[in-house]
This record gives C-alpha cells, structure tokens and sequence, in this order.
C-alpha cells in the first residue's frame, strides 16, 4: 500500500483528487493539509510515501515545506502540483528537492504513473520545461547527458526510460530539452554534435 498525503490550499481539489486516488487500491491518503507549515507539524508522526505538494500555499509555500520535509524525512517522494503559467517555479522546485510535477489539470492516470514512478525510485519530469543553463545553450544536466548518452548508444525511449528508471515522458521531456539546447533538430543530428563537440562516443 501507498501511502500519501496531499498538500493544497484549495479544499475542493484536495477532496476531488483524494477521491480518485482512493480509486486504486494500491494507495491510500494518510493526510491531507491546506499549507506546508501543517505537513511539517505533522510529518514526525506521519507515515506517508509520497507528498503530493501543491507550490503556491498561504503561509509556507511548496518549496520551503519541500525542502523543510527532506531534512526531516529524506527518503519521501515529494511530487509538486502545478498550475499552467508556474514553470518559472519549477527549477526551484528541483532545487528543493522534489521528485516530479504533475499539472493540476491532468488525467487521473497521469497521477498514477507519477506516483509509482517516484515511489520506484525515478523521476517524473513531463511536459515541464526546466529553465536552466540559459547562459550556454549545450550547458547539459546530468541527467541530460545521462539521457543523450543513451541516445548515442542507439537505445529507444522504452529502453532509455528502463535504463535511467524513469517513465517514458520524462525521456521525451529531457530529449526535447536537449535538442533545444544543443540547436539540433534531430536526432541523427544531436548524435553528430554529441559525438564531435560534446566527445560523448557511442
């Protein structure tokens, strides 16, 4: 059993989203909190998996609880909900250590495959655009490289995804950003700039 707790300030979407969660029997909501200020008061009694993390809260907000919580418990998954228009949030978010984004308005089955994602020790990163390394456009993370690595190794998306152990989107997220970044178009391309400018070999 999963167990896990949400954190918004938004009381129709906290019981909307507890609801469908407790559609799958393999999880439960162990506790439910209007700001990050009452996840900590509660965290040293709560046994809870994955946080479900909303960003913008009154009182502590999502990056401050998230990194609050880590100290306290650093094996939760923190996962943050976010709103269109919030991804100038997002590279803070990381920072603080979340695990995964998941937008307010996705399908319930896109909060499944987030929460057994993270709960299996990867990461949940899709249709999120993390704004880092602007100063240099081939400035790649490590995962990036990670990924781009894969890539020139000839592996597909599901082979990719099975290496790093993360879910298919977050491949697809990190390949788009890496293309960006390297001004490739392609992946024949991206392969030719790996090889010969960032001396990644196959």
């Amino acid at each position: 059993m999963i167990r896990i707790a949400l954190v918004d300030d938004h009381t129709l979407f906290r019981n909307g989203l507890k609801g469908l969660l407790l559609t799958n029997s393999r999880y439960t909501v162990v506790g439910e909190f209007s700001d990050g200020s009452q996840l900590i008061a509660a965290l040293p009694h709560l046994e809870v998996d994955v946080v479900l993390m909303d960003i913008s809260m009154p009182n502590m907000d999502g990056k401050t609880a998230t990194i609050l919580a880590l100290q306290q418990r650093p094996e939760l998954k923190i996962v943050a909900l976010t709103m269109y228009g919030e991804e100038q949030y997002v590279q803070q978010m990381v920072d603080a250590g979340v695990v995964g984004f998941i937008h307010k308005d996705s399908d319930i089955k896109i909060v499944f495959e987030a929460i057994d994602t993270v709960v299996a020790g990867g990461e949940y990163l899709p249709e999120i655009q993390i704004v880092e390394g602007l100063d240099d456009p081939d400035m790649l993370t490590e995962r990036e490289l990670a990924v781009l690595t894969c890539i020139c190794k000839g592996l597909s998306t599901p082979q990719i995804a099975e290496h790093l152990n993360i879910s298919k989107r977050t491949v697809d997220a990190h390949r788009a950003r890496i293309l960006e970044k390297t001004g490739c178009n392609n992946t024949a391309s991206l392969v030719v700039h790996a090889v010969t400018k960032l001396k990644i070999l196959p």
